[in-house]
This record gives structure tokens, sequence and C-alpha cells, in this order.
């Protein structure tokens, strides 16, 4: 993401960033993008390197193997002259097959009875250019993209805005033999047969060849007569509770929410929405949350992009597309405005305040160190920066991508040396800071071949878990990191085809192993577009570290076990699904709107088998919810308080416009719902179906 606080957000995911730039919504200065064209918006800011709309390159192999012509093959003679207008020039290009005619050998063209200007073409007839055209794999490409996708590009009037649109996509050489990972992973089994990630089931019913119920497994240990100790028991009853995707509790926002965490004791939740405000809720009761108080950021850009709690919970830092990172207190008593964090800036001479040479960038993830004194933060100048809390100045630099640093995290909880960085050119890499006199990194992590969204540390210094835009999620072991100098003579963009993941669609057709993975276990299934989705390890407290889960593009949250087998999937589309009336204004809309789902964060809380998942939610991704999700064995209601479904607004109040339902259109919230479209231009009634309600 290069990016600068002067110029629109950009990125190769949406602004949640192959690369991210800054959006330049700000306060100070006029949007550049005005209200409606927000709304439909479903991508985060791109960066430069997407200036540059092509949608595929040929290699020079693809031209030896003449696999694929180049676009301008064949159609060098043709000139357009200035035509008439807009209008004409446009019906000339679609039907200039039927109104021109060519004459034999003269290799001019005249234009039809229309008054329109004159077209210049080779000896090779129009017609069959058109058909060269139509059969070049790029226009093939763009068309399967576009019909795919449903999205247009959106191409700023400034130059400084920055760009939203397609980016660069190129053909890679296809590998010969099995491209996809084995799934069951053997290594992902013996890490589970370690016990290192779960514990081993010790005990089946050999007769039915099935394992025990909850129930069957709680009298065993009520009764003494299983052979394991109680301990294992336990751990063994709370890694099988999966929360399941009908909703406890639907928590709904007025616009998309970026991230959602649970604090490391359970007892604090907080979520970022892209109206500039973090809302803190009490979790102490997991089933039955408290709204606690919100925050702002005062100078936001086009949203949140991401916020860390300190260890002993008392403040909360949260960043934009800017320089700043807003320190707030959590205490529901201090009013008072967030604290700013300026980290191109630099302290001198005591109080005395100097600009340094960083210059201006956006931050894209943030982290506390587990002592809480320090952030780390990766940012669009593809740089990480060490932020002394204190000190209240930059004290490190790291600038060690060669594109935007889109996630970055200590390695361990209990020291701030090692840090990790992901970043879009698809590379981790492992940072020591007791070793850094050369300025280099301790090691690469090199598997991914697309840009990465997310990076999670498991705590303990040694395994690292990944999301990347190939569609995959990896799990890595800091002893079988790449090291420096082996990764400085790869290139890692050459195993890049440049996948556009906020607009472009990818299929199996698309991915190809890295010739160098040195990951243990790759998983695969969930969809990492639209924007930058987020994956995390489960915690040990209610899963036993069992699993790693992620959020994804098509709705749902996704749990694997270690050995890349789906454990269990949230569909949090399903159980939102026209949860909330259409706002009128969209019937104004060009075209309508269906509703969908995209889970961009989740988290699993430490000590209860309970799952919040945030996410654009709404119709046409235009709002966001967070959805509670409890582990009930599979009923789809009970008898406990609030009731399963329940829909409130963001302060958890009840609010009775979510109470209609817009497919039925009964009941007294029905009639105010009419009432709000009244002076709006309503489809007819038998038009629902057409509608997607």
């Amino acid at each position: 993401m290069d990016a600068s606080q002067e110029t629109a957000p950009g990125r190769n995911e949406s602004p949640d960033p192959s690369s991210h730039s800054l959006n330049s919504y700000d306060a100070a200065e006029e949007d550049l993008v005005d209200e409606e064209d927000d709304d439909g918006m479903d991508c985060e800011p791109t960066t430069d390197d997407s200036d540059d709309i092509e949608f595929f390159e040929t290699t020079e192999d693809d031209d030896e193997d003449g696999e694929y012509q180049d676009a301008d093959d064949g159609l060098s003679g043709v000139e357009i002259e200035s035509p008439v207008d807009d209008d004409a020039s446009r019906t000339q290009e679609d039907d200039a097959g039927e109104e021109t005619e060519t004459e034999t050998g003269s290799g001019q063209a005249r234009p039809a009875a229309s008054g329109r200007a004159p077209i210049q073409v080779s000896t090779i007839t129009v017609s069959a250019q058109i058909l060269r055209l139509l059969g070049h794999p790029g226009i093939q490409r763009l068309v399967d993209n576009h019909a795919a996708s449903g999205v247009q590009a959106i191409l700023a009037d400034d130059d400084d805005a920055g760009t939203f649109g397609f980016g660069r996509r190129r053909r890679r050489q296809r590998t010969a033999g099995p491209k996809f990972p084995k799934v069951p992973s053997e290594q992902g089994k013996k890490l589970m047969d370690s016990g290192t990630f779960g514990s081993n089931e010790y005990y089946r019913d050999l007769l039915r060849k099935r394992k025990p119920r909850l129930a069957t497994r709680l009298m065993q240990r009520e009764l003494g007569t299983d052979d394991a100790r109680l301990n294992g028991t336990n751990r063994l009853m709370s890694q099988g509770l999966i929360p399941s995707s009908t909703a406890d509790t639907i928590i709904h926002y007025d616009s998309r929410c970026y991230s959602g965490q649970f604090s490391d004791d359970g007892n604090f939740f907080f979520s970022c929405a892209q109206d500039f405000r973090v809302r803190m809720y009490d979790t102490s009761n997991p089933y039955k949350w408290k709204y606690y108080k919100t925050v702002h950021h005062p100078f936001g850009q086009w949203t949140l992009t991401d916020a860390t709690l300190s260890p002993d919970n008392r403040y909360l830092a949260y960043s934009s597309i800017r320089t700043l990172v807003c320190l707030a207190p959590t205490d529901p008593g201090e009013s008072a405005e967030p604290w700013m964090l300026d980290f191109a800036s630099t302290h001198e001479d005591g109080n005395t305040h100097r600009r340094n040479s960083y210059g201006q960038f956006g931050i894209w993830s943030i982290r506390f160190s587990g002592d809480g004194r320090e952030i780390v933060a990766g940012t669009s100048d593809h740089s990480v920066y060490v932020y002394d809390i204190e000190s209240r100045k930059t004290i490190l630099r790291i600038p060690g991508h060669t594109k935007d640093v889109n996630a970055v995290c200590f390695g361990d909880t209990s020291s701030p040396h090692v840090l990790y960085s992901g970043s879009d050119d698809t590379l981790i890499k492992v940072w020591d800071r007791r070793s850094m006199g050369d300025s280099r990194e301790a090691g690469v992590f090199m598997g991914h071949t697309e840009g990465l969204t997310y990076v999670d540390s498991k705590g303990d210094g040694r395994y690292v878990l990944s999301n990347g835009k190939d569609q995959t999620m990896k799990l890595w072991d800091l002893r079988k990191m790449m090291p420096t100098e082996k990764a400085s003579r790869l290139d890692p963009m050459n195993y890049s085809s440049g996948f556009d993941y906020r607009f472009m669609v990818f299929s199996d057709e698309d991915y190809q192993p890295h010739p160098h993975d040195c990951s243990l276990v790759t998983f695969r299934g969930h969809r990492v577009l639209k924007t930058l989705i987020r994956c995390h390890f489960s915690p040990p407290g209610s899963t036993n570290s069992r699993y790693v889960y992620s959020g994804s593009a098509d709705g749902s949250v996704y749990i694997y076990n270690m050995d890349a087998t789906l454990a269990g999937k949230i569909d949090v589309r399903q159980a939102t699904m026209y949860s909330r009336p259409r706002d009128p204004d969209e019937w104004s809309r060009p075209r309508n709107q269906a509703w969908e789902t995209c889970i961009r964060d989740a988290s699993w809380h430490p000590n209860a088998p309970v799952v919040a998942a945030t996410s654009w939610n709404g119709w046409g991704l235009s709002t966001g919810t967070c959805t509670l999700h409890s582990w009930n064995d599979g009923a789809e209601d009970d008898e406990g308080e609030p009731k399963m479904g329940t829909r409130v607004d963001q302060e958890l109040e009840h609010d009775e416009d979510l109470d209609d339902d817009p497919r039925s259109r009964i009941s007294r919230g029905a009639a105010n719902y009419r009432s709000r479209l009244r002076s709006q231009r309503v489809p007819a009634a038998d038009d629902d179906d057409e509608n997607g309600w």
C-alpha cells in the first residue's frame, strides 16, 4: 500500500489494502468520494500499483509459445479520427461491424449514412479485428471477472485522489503434479498427536465407532470410570464445544465493522466501525453483554483500520489511515479526548517536537507489547514502526518490505524483542531487535503467492498463523524459517499473479503452489476477498488450543483442525439474513442491492465456548453487525435470556425498526416501514422475488 496522508486511500484489498494507499478523507479538506459512491463501495483503497489498469499481462514465455498475442497485434493500422461526440463514438464502436463498409484492397472503410466520423482501418476487416479482440485472453478475463464480481471500477477524477479499480494480473506457469496440499495434513496430525494443539482422543466407543457425547463424558467424570485424569477429561470436553451458526445476539451498526476482539481475560470486548468510533462492552458475562462506552478518532481517514487493548485493559489504542494513533482510557468515567500518538514525530530537547524524515503514511495494523510499554505498527510506507508510549516518540523504524505492511504482531507475550510483519510483497519477516546491527531480518517465511492480510502469533515465540490473498491460511514454525541469505536471492513477486482480491474472483485453477513454501500446514476453504480478512489461534482456555479460525467473504467463520480438516463453520450470513429493514434511500439507487455478508474478523472468548463475528453485513454490504454465537448442542432455540436471535443497536438497546421483516411486510413495524417509503419510488409488490427478498 503506497500511501500518503494527502491522497485517497489505496490498497490491493478495498480501504481495510495488494497495497493500500491513503484515502484523502480529511476533515479539513473536501471529500473526494461523495456519500452515494461511498455507500456502494465494497472495497478498500488501492495503492499506486493499480493505477495502470490492466487485467492480464503476458510473459515472454507466453509469447514464445504462441499461446497469447499482444492486444495490439494486428491492429496497428487502426486509427480513429475524432468522433462527433462521446455518444457517437460509443455507438460507432458498438456497431462498427454493421454500419461500415470495407472496400476490398483499398484499406478504407466508409461510414454508413449516420453522420459519424470516418475510420481508418488496415486491410484486415473490422469484423476480423473484433473477433480477434473477443478471443484475446485478456478481454476474456476482463469479461469473466466483471460478470462474476458485479463490481465496476471507480476512477477518481483527481490524480491526487488515488485510484479504485482492477489491479494488474499475469499468467503464471502451470506446475506438474498435484498442486493442492494433502488433507488431512501429515504434519498437522503430528502436531495434534504431540499435544501442542489440543488433546488426543484417548477414548472411543470401539463398538459403535464414534466419539462419546458431552453428556457421556460428564457422566464418566462424575462416576470416576474414565481412565484419564480429570484435567484431561475437561480439556477434551472443552475442545469439542464449537459454537453454532444460530446467533444469540445480533448487534447492528449503521456502518461497516472492521475488527472486534475480546480482552485476554474475556471481561471486555471492543469493535471498530467505519464511522471512526470504537464501542466497548462489558463481557464479564459472555452471554449477556453490557454497553460500556464509545470513543472516536477525531482525524480519521476512510475507516478505523485496527485497535489493540493494553494487557491491563486500561487503555485502548486505535488507528486510521494516518500517522496518528489514538490512545483512550477504557474507564467509563473518563470522558476526555484521546491522546494523539504521532508515529511520524520525535521528541527533541525535552518537550520540543519536530517532524522527522519518515514523511506521511497510513497505519494498517497495531499491537501492544506484552508489557504494555510499546506499540508496533505496520504502515503504508512499507515499514514497521515501534513507538514508546512513555517517551512519546518512535524509537524504531524498519523499512523492511517492498509493499504495504498489512499486519504486525509480537512473537512472544513475555518479550518485546521478536516481531512479525506481513506484507503485500507476499512475505512474513521475522525481526529480532537484539540483533539488528545490519538492519536485516532474522529470517523469512515464504510460501504465500499473494499479499498477506493478517498474521497472528500463538504467543509462545514459536508458532505463527497467516492469512493470504491466495485464499490460503498457513501455519509456520519459527525454527523452519528461511535464512535471510537464501531469501535475498529470490524475488517473491515472481510467484505472484497480481490478483486483485477486492474485485476479482479467485478459482482453484488460479492457485499454484509456491516452490519454496516453508509452512507447516496450509488451510483452504475460506475466501479472502473484498477486505483484509483476519485469522486467529483458538484460545487455550475454552478450546484447548485445538483450532485455528478465519473470517470469510462468503459470510461464514471457518474453524479448522490442525490437520487442515474443517472442524466447523459458523454461517453468519444465514443467521443474520434480513435482520434489518432496507434503508428507504436504497430504493432510489439505480440497482437493487442484495443482502451480503463478509466476515472480516472473529474472536473466540478465552473462557467460554462463544465466538463474536465482526462483519460487513446488510443490503449491499453497506452496514455492519457483530453477532454472538455460542455452543448449544445444535439447538435452534433455548429458554435462556436474552432469547436467541435478539436484535439490538450498537449500544445494545432494543430498536423496534429492527423487528421489521422486509419479506413479510406485516405487523406494526411493517406499517412504519411502508410509511418511511411513501415518498420514494417503490417497486410493485409482485416484483419482490426479483429484488432478492
